[in-house]
């Protein structure tokens, strides 16, 4: 076995939770947050060691940006639904809309979401509050 595969292996623990996909909006700050340190570190330039890791990293985040791509919501609801299963959450995960009973009834449509829900919503996703109301 060659040294670089050595040393690839020896150092694996560190490098690789850079390099898995982002499945949530935290994991994809992340990604972009290791990209800019790796562009500042010289993989901006293709001839640099770090350009493929750049390189690999740009399309870690523009896998997770097509597939975070809202699609139009209806409602409110629609849109909750959607930013639930696209980040993994139950009902009991949103505690600032309220009992899991209220989640329920907004999620169904029995009940709207009020200001306060809405604002609370649009900053736990990084979306525009108008989108539940």
């Amino acid at each position: 076995m060659n040294t670089i595969v050595k040393d690839a292996i020896q150092h694996w623990s560190y490098v690789a939770p850079v390099l898995k996909p982002a499945r949530n909006a935290k994991e994809y700050a992340q990604l972009v947050e290791a990209l800019d340190a790796a562009l500042d570190a010289g993989g901006a330039d293709e001839k640099h060691p770090l350009a493929r890791l750049a390189e690999y990293l740009g399309e870690l985040i523009a896998e997770y940006e097509a597939k975070d791509k809202m699609p139009p919501a209806a409602t409110g609801a629609d849109a909750l639904r959607y930013l639930m299963q696209r980040d993994n959450l139950r009902q009991a995960d949103l505690p600032e809309l309220g009992s899991q009973g209220v989640v329920s009834e907004l999620l169904s449509g029995g009940r709207d979401f009020n200001a306060r829900q809405a604002k609370a919503m649009a900053a736990r996703f990084g979306v525009s509050a108008a989108l539940f109301l």
